[in-house]
């Protein structure tokens, strides 16, 4: 019997595509034996999810994965990878935007299974860095308690948050979660299981806060407690072009009205509208007041929208959001942000520069453009970067493309790194989450004075440079 074209070409994929399954499998079976927690997976499955991330932009595929169920795990891990000269990333939750938490042919640091609470106290909570801090929310509510900065999404890690800040809209009063945390357990780049805070270890302390995850894992972390508020009143207060809003947030800040200040620049139809957000927190029996908070503002008061609602709602607001991205398809499309502190002195003219580049759909129809003031006396974490002013701007560019489409992420990539250069030649800086790629000098620059600091520690911490190779620091 004579086969057709047709069917050769099946008859030859498929021994190709068995080829390829027998070659994966003993890949596989070579990477397990020589490593003897279970934890470790070299599965194809398993190997292809740690190769994306939340960006869905840049794609690296580990050799293996390991989804440690204790600090020990993660101790014999490096031990054996800095033997084999084999480079370690942790991901936290995956939602790194631009391929920082991966690594081609190195092992990726699944933290998910690490996520107990362990202590609670009146004024502090121990839990483990895979929590995330939704999961730490809703322990510490029990209690009445509340940590003082949350970040606006909260299906973030502690340990990936804690790796590069945590910023949140109390961020103004309290600092960053850096500023926050009391005392972490941190497994070295050289598989040492250290203690660190400000009176122990310090050095290593101020390293790995905001550290990029370069000296070394975050496993364990004490975080401080506050008395949390039963309920909020949220204020969104609109103005007609950047200049009446900046004003009126920095009436704001100066009078610190609200528990909770940020601000806006929101895709409409075609035009962009201007919001003030403030939160107060309050308890039952004393409501806030409301003509006092509002008194001298000029916000165009007929359009205000003012609501109430408890405070985990409150916390969890993006929840909702999430779930609509998620049903329509967009959670999973890519993602190309930009995050950046910009000066309080020329935060206008910067903005109101930007706002003439863009259009809607630059940012999706529900994405946005986060704006408002922040005082940097409140962050005392060395490692976090703010331009050298009393007030600073956050300024993110939250892009929510509504379609697949990679050609047009790539460009948004390279407009945030124009985007970049502008705002540092403006005397601002990054948050370093952006979707942009980054030189070792970039980092340098980014780090100015601490960069000294942070290499010491890396030399002392990491000395194979095995750590977070996704970031392109060293």
């Amino acid at each position: 019997m004579t086969l057709d074209r047709r069917e050769l070409l099946r008859t030859g994929c498929m021994a190709l595509a068995a080829q390829a399954n027998a070659l994966t499998t003993a890949k596989a079976k070579a990477c397990e034996a020589t490593f003897s927690s279970a934890a470790l997976s070299c599965d194809a499955r398993v190997l292809d999810a740690a190769a994306d991330d939340f960006g869905h932009i840049i794609h690296k595929h580990p050799q293996a994965v390991l989804q440690p169920t204790s600090i020990a795990d993660i101790v014999q891990l490096l031990h054996w990878a800095g033997g084999r000269g084999l480079k370690v990333a942790p991901p936290g939750q995956g939602h790194s935007t631009f391929g920082r938490a991966m690594t081609d042919g190195g092992v990726v640091l699944d933290m998910h299974a690490l996520r107990t609470i362990h202590h609670l106290q009146s004024d502090r909570i121990v839990v483990d860095a895979g929590a995330t801090w939704s999961t730490v929310l809703d322990a510490t509510l029990a209690h009445g308690l509340t940590p003082p900065v949350l970040t606006n999404y909260l299906e973030l890690s502690v340990g990936g948050t804690l790796a590069v800040g945590g910023i949140g809209g109390t961020t103004y009063r309290h600092g960053m979660q850096t500023d926050n945390v009391l005392g972490m357990t941190v497994v070295t780049g050289d598989g040492r299981e250290l203690a660190c805070s400000a009176s122990s270890n310090a050095d290593l302390f101020d390293a790995v806060r905001a550290g990029l995850g370069q000296c070394g894992v975050i496993t364990r972390a004490t975080l401080r407690l506050v008395r949390a508020p039963a309920r909020v009143r949220r204020f969104h207060l609109f103005y007609p072009n950047v200049h009446a809003l900046t004003a009126d947030q920095h009436i704001a800040l100066a009078d610190e009205r609200f528990d909770h200040l940020q601000g806006a620049l929101l895709p409409d139809g075609g035009a962009w509208r201007h919001q003030l957000e403030g939160v107060v927190f309050y308890d039952a029996h004393a409501a806030p007041d409301d003509k006092g908070l509002l008194a001298g503002l000029s916000d165009q008061r007929g359009d205000a929208v003012i609501s109430d609602a408890t405070y985990l709602e409150e916390a969890k607001a993006l929840t909702r959001l999430e779930n609509l991205l998620r049903s329509n398809g967009q959670w999973f499309n890519p993602h190309p942000w930009f995050l950046a502190f910009l000066r309080g002195s020329n935060a206008v003219e910067i903005v109101s520069e930007i706002l003439q580049g863009l259009t809607n759909e630059d940012v999706g129809p529900l994405g946005r453009m986060t704006y408002y003031p922040m005082l940097t006396r409140s962050v005392q974490t060395p490692l976090v970067r703010l331009p050298q002013e009393n007030v600073v701007f956050p300024f993110n560019l939250i892009r929510i493309p509504p379609s697949n489409d990679m050609a047009r992420a790539e460009l948004m990539v390279a407009k945030n790194r124009r985007l970049y250069e502008r705002i540092l030649n403006a005397g601002g800086c990054q948050y370093p989450v952006s979707a942009l790629p980054m030189s070792s000098n970039d980092w340098k620059r980014h780090f100015g004075s601490k960069w000294s600091q942070l290499a010491d520690a890396k030399r002392r911490y990491d000395p194979l440079n095995i750590l977070a190779p996704g970031y392109n620091l060293f």
